[in-house]
């Protein structure tokens, strides 16, 4: 069923906790200077215009990225991420793809997946002059797994998918371990919403148990207003240390501040 647009959702405060993290993390693989290969199996469309009708039907991005201070007011954690967001603009919000593309170095490659017909006429139109992406319109988790890091680069997957069903959580739970044998080296990042009712608990038990790394979130007390069903986010970094964990768990604890 394709029936998800994340444009509806997107500058929420579950993409300002996901969007902040990928951000440090990209940032600090940038800094580490390796070729690396990098793999998202739901890209969606990369940039949003939170102006536009899609993310003014839902006003989601009233309470996320709209409503988050100028980066210079703002805590040390979210400042980086602030700043790129900020000097974008909110007519070219940077979605994941985005993020890749304008901090990772000219030797990364950049391989985003996307089955959504017109979300992924929308990506590839965007990145259609960057050279580093390779966009497929197919099943990101069969795609991704033709895919091997080259010798001596670093792979790094981002899944983010929707949620929608209960088999979205079956598929993600089924794919992770098999790429993680895979791809002995590689490190992942998860995208995973947090419910009132907690029926993600167990399931992101499981993930974040599947090897060393981090689990950063952050929850809201949901107001009226609020149309978004979650009431948190959280980013499971799995063999991912060191200052990038540091990073995240910071910028959770300020939101954890910021949203109280």
């Amino acid at each position: 069923m394709l029936s998800y647009q994340h444009g509806y959702h997107a500058g929420n405060r579950a993409d300002v906790l996901k969007h902040a993290v990928l951000h440090a993390v990209l940032e600090e693989e940038a800094k580490a200077g390796k070729p690396l290969l990098y793999v998202e199996t739901h890209s969606a469309r990369g940039f949003y215009d939170l102006t536009g009708d899609k993310a003014r039907k839902t006003g989601e991005a009233d309470l996320g990225v709209l409503a988050m201070p100028k980066a210079d007011k703002a805590a040390r954690a979210l400042q980086p991420w602030l700043r790129h967001v900020q000097g974008k603009g909110p007519k070219s919000y940077p979605g994941s793809p985005a993020l890749a593309v304008q901090l990772l170095g000219p030797s990364a490659r950049i391989a985003l997946f996307e089955k959504h017909p017109a979300e992924h006429a929308a990506l590839a139109k965007a990145l259609a002059k960057e050279p580093r992406a390779l966009i497929r319109k197919e099943d990101g988790y069969r795609g991704a797994l033709r895919l091997q890091p080259r010798r001596g680069e670093e792979m790094l997957v981002m899944l983010d998918p929707s949620y929608e069903t209960e088999a979205d959580m079956d598929a993600l739970a089924n794919w992770v371990p098999r790429a993680m044998m895979k791809w002995p080296k590689a490190r992942f990042l998860i995208w995973l919403p947090l419910f009132a009712d907690g029926r993600e608990e167990e399931f992101g038990a499981f993930l974040s148990e599947l090897d060393e790394g981090f689990v950063a979130g952050s929850r809201w007390a949901r107001r009226s207003q609020d149309p978004s069903a979650l009431e948190g986010s959280a980013m499971i970094g799995l063999r991912i240390s060191g200052p990038a964990a540091k990073r995240a768990f910071a910028i959770a604890a300020e939101l954890d501040k910021l949203w109280a």
